[in-house]
């Protein structure tokens, strides 16, 4: 059995909230299963439009195709099904001490933005609605979450979004008498977190993709009936919340293993409590040694003169690739001083041999470093 899959272009703004009978039909699993697109960049939708077929059958089951967030190659759309989209909202809910009222600061074409209007629907309130089409200003955090109403308020916002509100008093005030700030979309700064929780903000950090219906890790912790393993260091999830493959991928490897999706990150599991050490795709080879960004961006995020960080690897004659760092900071290191930080809790392999600073990381899809962008900037 089929159904038709048919574009669902999505409004910047206010306007976002035109899609939520559509959303409501999706979750209903009466109708036709939906394309997020973002409705005002015509490239954009024409990238997931040519590479995901709307106008042609899907499979009955899926009620939504949800695009991944990369921005390079062919889009891989994630099928997702009535059942995984109410068990993940659920499971949110529960975890997080009841349904609520909802404030939608993130492209809403994208899984995250999706998921608040989502689980709006199935709490029965209404969004409210922050337009990030321009860039996120901090300040209007301050009249949207003024205008929620309870009894519980949550957000979800990515890192970038966080560092910038916590600059602004009172945007973190804001967002310190929310319930709870799901933070997601890219690795969070151990000094970014600490720093908010001093602000008394509620931060729940959470791990998942389009092929999980989103978070469905938080703070560590698995919700509901999702389940975690490791199989050779790398994370893999299961659980009610996981997609149905991918849109014209059948045989796809990441899905290979029936009730499980192989992700491309590396992670452990201690006392339940699962840690993501790092992308398995985007580990450095230096010297003949492995090098993970994640691990050394984290000890450079503990440098007081450092807001934001991105390593990466370049070619290099000698080494096969060397240790770049590109960093955001009001008074960022020399060269040899960020060296000798890095080498105070890593090897010096780690220690980055070249550095760059810049006004702003480049980003892609939800708040995600955009890697490739910094290595093409930079390569020799």
């Amino acid at each position: 059995m089929t159904r038709p899959l048919r574009l669902l272009p999505i409004p910047a703004g206010p306007d976002a909230a035109d899609v939520l009978s559509a959303l409501a039909t999706a979750l209903d699993d009466d109708g036709p299963a939906f394309l997020p697109v973002p409705r005002d960049d015509e490239r954009e939708t024409l990238r997931l439009t040519d590479a995901l077929g709307p106008g042609e059958p899907v499979d009955s089951a899926v009620s939504l195709v949800i695009a991944t967030s990369g921005t390079t190659g062919t889009p891989k759309g994630a099928m997702l099904s009535a059942s995984a989209l109410r068990a993940s909202g659920n499971a949110t809910h529960a975890r997080l001490g009841g349904p609520g009222s909802w404030l939608l600061a993130l492209p809403a074409h994208h899984i995250a933005g999706l998921q608040v209007l989502l689980r709006s629907v199935l709490a029965g309130t209404d969004p409210v609605i922050l337009d990030v089409s321009a860039g996120f200003d901090p300040a209007a955090l301050v009249p949207a979450v003024a205008s929620m109403t309870g009894p519980r308020k949550y957000t979800s916002l990515v890192p970038t979004q966080l560092v910038k509100a916590l600059t602004h008093p009172d945007a973190t005030a804001a967002l310190a008498s929310l319930d709870a700030v799901l933070l997601g979309g890219a690795a969070t700064p151990a000094p970014v977190l600490a720093k908010a929780a001093e602000a008394g903000i509620h931060v729940v950090r959470t791990y998942g993709m389009s092929e999980t219906c989103g978070g469905c890790v938080y703070d560590g912790m698995p919700l509901d009936d999702v389940r975690v393993r490791i199989d050779d260091g790398r994370v893999l999830l299961g659980g009610p919340v996981l997609a149905r493959g991918y849109r014209g991928m059948p045989d796809h490897p990441a899905f290979a293993q029936p009730g499980w999706f192989r992700t491309d990150d590396a992670g452990t599991v201690t006392d339940g409590v699962l840690r993501i050490t790092g992308r398995l795709d985007e580990a450095i080879s230096t010297g003949g040694l492995t090098v993970v960004p994640q691990v050394v961006e984290a000890a450079i995020s503990e440098h007081p003169g450092i807001r934001e960080c991105a390593v990466i690897g370049v070619p290099d004659e000698r080494l096969g690739q060397r240790v770049v760092a590109v960093v955001v900071g009001d008074e960022p290191p020399s060269l040899d001083q960020l060296r000798a930080f890095v080498s105070r809790t890593l090897d010096v392999t780690a220690a980055p041999r070249e550095l760059h600073v810049v006004d702003a990381l480049p980003l892609r899809g939800p708040g995600k470093v955009d890697r490739q962008a910094l290595v093409t900037r930079f390569r020799p």
